[in-house]
């Protein structure tokens, strides 16, 4: 198993939704995000610049989410896992996205999570 940083209850407006006025409702989208990466450096020296640092992965995924439109969960989550895979140093990520209520009635959260590795 690889060590991974993690970043979980994420809470992103966004504009997501099959219609039109559903994307432009930009309701907050629920996500956890894991990379993978050997850690060991980090946790030898304590220092910042033998890790990633936790702000930047936000941006990042917040830069994604708010930056566009999107008409599906699946569609923001592998653009937040291609996003992070280009900037970050990670062997993988996976990724998380939930909408909550996304209909009347019973169901809390629908979503998906995926996983995307470097070079797959």
């Amino acid at each position: 198993m690889a060590d991974e940083i993690l970043l979980e209850g994420v809470q992103i407006p966004a504009a997501l939704g099959v219609t039109a006025a559903e994307r432009r409702m930009r309701r907050p989208v629920l996500l956890d995000v894991a990379l993978e990466r050997d850690l060991r450096a980090a946790g030898r020296s304590d220092r910042i610049a033998s890790t990633i640092d936790y702000k930047a992965v936000y941006d990042a995924i917040e830069a994604v989410a708010a930056g566009q439109d999107h008409r599906l969960v699946e569609a923001l989550a592998e653009r937040i896992a291609g996003a992070l895979l280009a900037k970050f140093e990670v062997d993988a990520v996976t990724v998380s996205v939930r909408k909550s209520k996304p209909f009347a009635g019973v169901l809390e959260h629908a979503g998906v999570r995926i996983r995307r590795q470097r070079g797959a």
